[in-house]
């Protein structure tokens, strides 16, 4: 359901061999850079990450990113992630009107999901990126056995131990460098509302419970169990069992509303009710695309996928005035497509013509 496109890894596995041959470069060069320089040289100077497939046409923005302060957002801003190669593809153009609205896409922080292609590269890579500014990468693990059951995002590992092995590589990558995870989108809303055979159900338990256990293992990564959405499960009691069987205890909390467009007045209420059943664990919400709430009416089944009329929501903040709601967070990176339906592309590409609507939508909004 969540659409995320995941073929950019081979590219970020290729920046992890460019940034080795940077280091020896400058080695050569000069003592005064360090390769932990080296690095940030690769990943600002060269636009390195986040390009999805398909955006050959972007050009770089050239790590004109600037970050957001500590105090208000701790998340890394990517340089060069799809919105900012956007911005400067229509600047080039002297499209001003269009690079300011895709701007404001362009200037938060938005989360890095991780594919099936060098796992470990990818998240050493975004990590070490967020370093060397001193931010916080947040990333999405999306690669659960069965996932999305078969719809526009299929896919996912081959089998459990295929899971494992790739999950292994991923905490390897972030090592002892600050990330926030949110584990598996639609995973468990997808057991509870019996879209995943039942026979898969204890493996998927138990993967999600080994994945909570080996990231909380590191020093310093958050975990939040993906819970759905208040209009998937309405009833939050249902998923107070499985929430617990895949970890929640040891696990930081819960994430809301990924890659969806309900309103942040409603998560928050079916959030505070699903906290209250969980121990008081805190939760965060996806307020990416959700500034005009989901879709009007009943008769779209597909009401989620690609509505037209949705808005950027509220941006991204630590500072929620609220102590149960640790952070509103653009999980779903804006722009990017929900799968084939409505004039979209492959689930997960870059979208210009939406990533547009996105922002004017919040213009009319605010005004």
């Amino acid at each position: 359901m969540y659409g995320s496109y995941t073929g950019r890894s081979r590219h970020v596995a290729r920046t992890i061999r460019i940034r080795i041959r940077i280091r020896i470069r400058t080695r050569t060069r000069t003592r005064a850079l360090s390769a932990a320089g080296a690095l940030l040289s690769c990943v600002v100077l060269s636009g390195c990450f986040g390009a999805s497939k398909g955006d050959s046409d972007h050009a770089s923005l050239a790590g004109q990113a600037k970050q957001r302060p500590k105090s208000t957002i701790p998340y890394w801003v990517n340089p060069d992630g799809s919105a900012a190669r956007q911005v400067a593809a229509y600047r080039k153009k002297g499209a001003d009107g269009e690079a300011r609205l895709i701007q404001k896409i362009a200037e938060q922080p938005v989360a890095e999901w991780l594919g099936v292609d060098d796992p470990e590269g990818q998240a050493r890579g975004f990590t070490a990126a967020a370093d060397q500014v001193n931010r916080d990468a947040l990333l999405v693990f999306y690669n659960i056995p069965h996932r999305d059951c078969g719809q526009y995002s299929k896919g996912g590992a081959a089998d459990g131990n295929a899971y494992r092995t790739w999950l292994d590589k991923t905490v390897r990558g972030i090592g002892d460098r600050r990330a926030t995870v949110i584990l598996e989108p639609d995973a468990l809303p997808h057991v509870v509302d019996g879209c995943t055979p039942k026979q898969f159900h204890e493996e998927r338990y138990d993967l999600l419970t080994g994945a909570v256990d080996k990231l909380k293992g590191l020093p310093r990564t958050k975990v939040y169990l993906d819970a759905g959405n208040p209009h998937w499960i309405k009833d939050p009691r249902r998923l107070v069992e499985p929430l617990k069987r895949a970890g929640i205890r040891k696990a930081d909390g819960f994430a809301l509303n990924t890659s969806n467009y309900q309103t942040t007045q409603e998560n928050r209420a079916y959030g505070k009710r699903l906290s209250a059943l969980t121990g008081g664990k805190p939760f965060v919400i996806d307020t990416s695309r959700n500034g005009n709430g989901p879709a009007p009416g009943k008769d779209d089944p597909q009401a989620w996928c690609n509505p037209k009329g949705r808005a950027l929501g509220e941006r991204p903040t630590t500072d929620t005035g609220d102590r149960l709601v640790d952070a509103y967070l653009w999980i779903k990176r804006p722009g990017e497509s929900d799968g084939t339906c409505k004039g979209g592309p492959t689930a997960g590409r870059w979208w210009p013509r939406y990533a547009l609507d996105l922002a004017r939508n919040a213009n009319r909004k605010d005004s």
